[in-house]
């Protein structure tokens, strides 16, 4: 079965041993396509340069709530430019973290908005950070006269809460944390997200799934996370596999070529 990583850092300094490696067990463990995603601009020219010389690794670019703070002057022009280059498929990860509040609120809202009228002005697809700011983020999509399309990556909110993200537009991922023993919550709005808005992910290096806490993650794991998806669907695995493998290539808009040919 083909599998897709929706998110990941593969850029983190914890790969600096062995990027190549994991890439390789990646591609063993049949994950054939992934995004790896930037928190800064630095970090987001890293993920571009690592996609560009890896087959089946795509990037993002954006700015990160904890980063907001030291967001350069012209970081939205050079976000501009980012967007434009090869294999990069998406404006992120941003959004609101008000459980480490790295950066004060209000500079978290601005940056936030600054890159979703970005994201508008270069129709691309968000990657949405929400973190113990769910309501807050509801109240914001709804302000919006236009929303992006995009994505609530490593979902951590209420299966009333995912319902909302669905009705506005957007796609629900979830990481590992939905393979945990006490995270009903978390498998109670896996199952209320329709199939056809369902991703997987690993948020690698963070958030190892059974049975690989205590660990650094890596893009191989996401198929733990896969497979108790599949288990809360009652379903096969490659069945599930094949459901988010169409979801995640249509909200990256990967063209139809590349969606079929091996990583």
């Amino acid at each position: 079965m083909n599998v897709f990583d929706t998110h990941c850092h593969l850029d983190d300094e914890r790969f600096d041993e062995d990027r190549t490696e994991a890439y390789q067990r990646m591609l063993l463990a049949g994950v054939r396509r992934c995004v790896c995603v930037g928190s800064d601009i630095p970090s987001s020219r890293r993920c571009i340069a690592f996609a560009a010389s890896h087959p089946g690794v795509y990037a993002a670019a954006g700015v990160h709530p904890h980063e907001a703070k030291d967001a350069a002057a012209d970081y939205l022009d050079t976000l501009k430019a980012l967007l434009g280059r090869d294999r990069v498929v998406a404006l992120g990860e941003i959004g609101l973290d008000y459980y480490y509040d790295l950066s004060p609120r209000d500079v978290q809202k601005r940056v936030m908005d600054e890159q979703v009228a970005l994201a508008l002005e270069a129709d691309v697809p968000v990657i949405f950070h929400i973190r113990d700011a769910h309501g807050e983020m509801v109240d914001y999509f709804h302000s919006l006269s236009k929303k992006p399309s995009g994505i609530i990556h490593c979902f951590s909110g209420s299966a009333e809460i995912a319902r909302e993200y669905v009705k506005m537009g957007f796609y629900v991922s979830f990481a590992g944390p939905l393979t945990f023993k006490k995270a009903p919550h978390l498998q109670a709005a896996a199952k209320e997200v329709p199939l056809d808005r369902l991703l997987v992910e690993t948020d690698s290096p963070y958030l190892s799934p059974e049975p690989m806490r205590g660990r650094r993650n890596e893009p191989a794991n996401v198929v733990y996370t896969l497979r108790k998806l599949a288990e809360l669907w009652g379903m096969p695995p490659e069945e599930m596999a094949a459901i988010t493998w169409e979801n995640a290539c249509r909200v990256y808009r990967i063209p139809a070529q590349e969606r079929e040919e091996n990583a």
